[in-house]
């Protein structure tokens, strides 16, 4: 929002029947005690009202005292992350925050207590104190006893070490001592990995450590890779810091746009200058995609004929359509979850994609994806596009029809490389003491490592694609190059971790003149369910579970947007709340690109079929030494030298009590404890 403009406030009217007038006297009440307090001091107010509505929720309730909960919860959701309330004439009146009308540190401290409210009522719960207590006991392994603060660096002894270096006059001997004393290495986390210092389980050190961030945490779906960040310079090899990358998000405008995927700049690309190139590419592309679906039994059942596929007709479009229609009907209400949930699992060796094909959720996607693919082939047939030819081409470039219709094959072709040839940063920073050395971009710099990109070929390289292969009805294996990272910012005011990092290439082996960095590419609209508690999300689930007529959402792989999206959405229209406007929470963020090889436009668009890394991808081990030489070079040596600097570092100390910023602190007796780093 700009400064001096009026904010726009939404106003939400939930079906709430006779809880109705209850739902507006609570709201007003909230309205009322909110106005007395200042920004920072809402949490307490909020977290009261929400013990009140949540008191009765573990025991038996009717559907609408579930709905009541529900309306009531998503709003102190929202009222959580900063946004203002009002009841006017009898209605109750979101708007969110005036972003850029508060102070930048203001701001970034409200949403981040936010975030911390989710955290610490997830580190109350049984289950993860059972875990911390655990993780933080010291048990007899095959290399000897061990717990989680044999991980974890001891600053006290780290920041004598470094006060000795920056007391040296020489730089290069300065360097030297350095790499003596901090030593990284990356350490990919598999399903029952063990330390091989430690004997634990590298995904318990990788889990214990996240529940030292800012934001609570959640699983990762789909493709992922998590990372320690390891040093070999010190006993144990202690944690540096941690990162995750995940399936990239399938809606990014800002990111889209810098890519190329964005509708209306590849349309403007093609019209700069056509060529019989992109002509033999767009009919290459639409052939593909329709080679890559199941169709014997729609020939069988009559549903398509290959005439159809080859001419296609607004008829024969329309039976495709109605035949997705009917078949995702048949899902919603036998949707057979198990046959689906083992497709999750990390083996696709054994699975019949046939059979897989034929089931009514992947029947309706396949007829609704050749419904639209026939559709872009009518409209390319129809104004002359047929051989691909620069004339042919540049005459159907005059039509709207033609250029909507290729912008929904980009759309598709995305779709094919957005899982495989590139992935988000979904978990990124140091721990304590590193954290003080810049550390959150030594992990930064290191995922643009060849060792990162080399570990994610060979952990996807030889594995079917679920969705490809349940939409072929046979094994699709891609081969997966990550040409590209993308991440956000926690904030909307930007990242401080992220900001400058930048490495030369001809540093680590790669040309002079070329560099890879974290390019900021925008801000974001602020769309996503971030906001919305595990309590929200759990009465959800709850009214998802009592509709009558099957359950529409059913968790299950394969069926579109992430199962938390779809849940929250269902429970809007349930309740009578405007879900599309409920999804927007408000707090935009900062977009990041990381180009890791230089064609990766033409990767990611599938002009080019081999990418031309910036770094080299032979010795990656080597290369990631070098990147860790840069750091030194780069971040630490000028940080060691700050006043204050390794006074903050010897604050962490393994000395009991243990008083270290890698500890989780657990909250206790319902004190609500302000701490975790965010790395931001």
């Amino acid at each position: 929002m700009n400064k001096g403009k009026m904010q726009t406030y939404i106003p939400l009217l939930p079906s709430l029947g006779e809880r109705s007038k209850e739902f507006v006297d609570i709201m007003r009440r909230l309205s009322r005690c909110l106005s007395r307090c200042r920004l920072g001091n809402r949490q307490p107010v909020i977290a009261k009202f929400r013990d009140k509505v949540c008191s009765a929720l573990n025991r038996p309730q009717a559907t609408q005292a579930l709905e009541f909960s529900f309306a009531v919860n998503v709003i102190l959701d929202y009222l959580t992350i900063g946004w203002k309330i009002r009841v006017k004439g009898g209605v109750v009146q979101i708007a969110s925050p005036p972003v850029d009308d508060m102070d930048p540190t203001d701001y970034k401290d409200f949403i981040r207590q936010g975030h911390l409210t989710d955290r610490n009522a997830q580190l109350a719960e049984k289950s993860v104190v059972q875990f911390i207590r655990k993780m933080e006991r010291r048990t007899l392994t095959p290399k000897g006893w061990h717990s989680i603060f044999s991980l974890m660096r001891d600053g006290a002894a780290l920041s004598k070490e470094l006060t000795g270096i920056a007391n040296v006059s020489d730089r290069k001997e300065q360097l030297r001592r350095l790499a003596e004393m901090i030593s990284p290495y990356i350490e990919l986390v598999t399903e029952d990995a063990r330390c091989p210092h430690t004997g634990l389980q590298l995904r318990d050190v990788w889990r214990y450590l996240r529940h030292t961030w800012v934001n609570a945490y959640n699983s990762i779906p789909g493709r992922s890779m998590l990372l320690l960040i390891r040093d070999a310079a010190a006993e144990n090899h202690p944690v540096i810091g941690i990162a995750a990358l995940g399936n990239a998000v399938a809606q990014q405008k800002k990111r889209d746009e810098w890519i190329g995927w964005d509708q209306d700049a590849f349309v403007q690309r093609v019209l700069r200058e056509p060529s019989r190139e992109y002509g033999l590419w767009i009919l290459e592309s639409l052939d593909r995609l329709i080679d890559a679906l199941y169709v014997d039994d729609l020939f069988r059942d009559r549903i398509c004929q290959l005439i159809d596929v080859d001419h296609p007709t607004d008829r024969a479009v329309e039976r495709l359509q109605r035949e997705s229609e009917r078949a995702i009907k048949r899902h919603r209400l036998y949707p057979r979850a198990a046959n689906h949930k083992a497709r999750q699992r990390h083996s696709t060796e054994k699975v019949n994609w046939e059979e897989q094909a034929r089931t009514n959720l992947f029947r309706s996607k396949r007829c609704k994806t050749l419904a639209r693919l026939l559709r872009i082939r009518q409209v390319f047939q129809k104004n002359g596009l047929r051989s691909g030819s620069k004339e042919e081409l540049d005459k159907a470039l005059g039509s709207s029809a033609f250029r909507n219709a290729l912008g929904q094959l980009v759309r598709m072709v995305k779709a094919e490389h957005v899982g495989i040839d590139m992935m988000d940063i979904v978990v990124c920073g140091s721990v304590a003491p590193y954290n003080v050395l810049l550390g959150g971009k030594l992990v930064c710099m290191l995922l643009c490592s060849p060792e990162v990109v080399k570990s994610y070929a060979r952990r996807y390289g030889q594995r079917a694609s679920v969705i490809a292969s349940s939409m072929k009805g046979s094994p699709v294996i891609r081969p997966p190059h990550l040409v590209l990272l993308s991440t956000t910012s926690l904030y909307g005011v930007g990242s401080s971790q992220y900001n400058r990092v930048k490495i030369p290439c001809e540093r680590i082996g790669g040309a002079s003149g070329e560099h890879v960095e974290y390019l900021e590419l925008g801000t974001s609209v602020g769309y996503g369910t971030y906001h919305f508690s595990g309590v929200s999300a759990e009465i959800a689930q709850k009214l998802v579970e009592r509709r009558q007529s099957g359950r529409q959402v059913n968790s299950i792989f394969g069926e579109g947007a992430n199962p938390r999206i779809r849940k929250l959405r269902e429970a809007f229209d349930r309740v009578g709340l405007p879900s599309n406007e409920m999804l927007q929470h408000g707090n935009p963020r900062v977009v990041y690109g990381i180009a890791l090889a230089r064609n990766f436009r033409e990767t990611l668009l599938g002009f080019a079929r081999r990418p031309s890394y910036y770094f080299p991808l032979p010795n990656d081990k080597e290369r990631t030494r070098q990147v860790g030489d840069y750091w030194r070079e780069r971040w630490l040596l000028g940080r060691i030298g700050r006043p204050g600097i390794l006074e903050e570092v010897a604050n962490h100390t393994l000395a009991h009590p243990i008083a270290h910023g890698a500890r989780v602190i657990l909250p206790r007796n319902g004190e609500d404890m302000r701490l975790g780093f965010d790395y931001e």
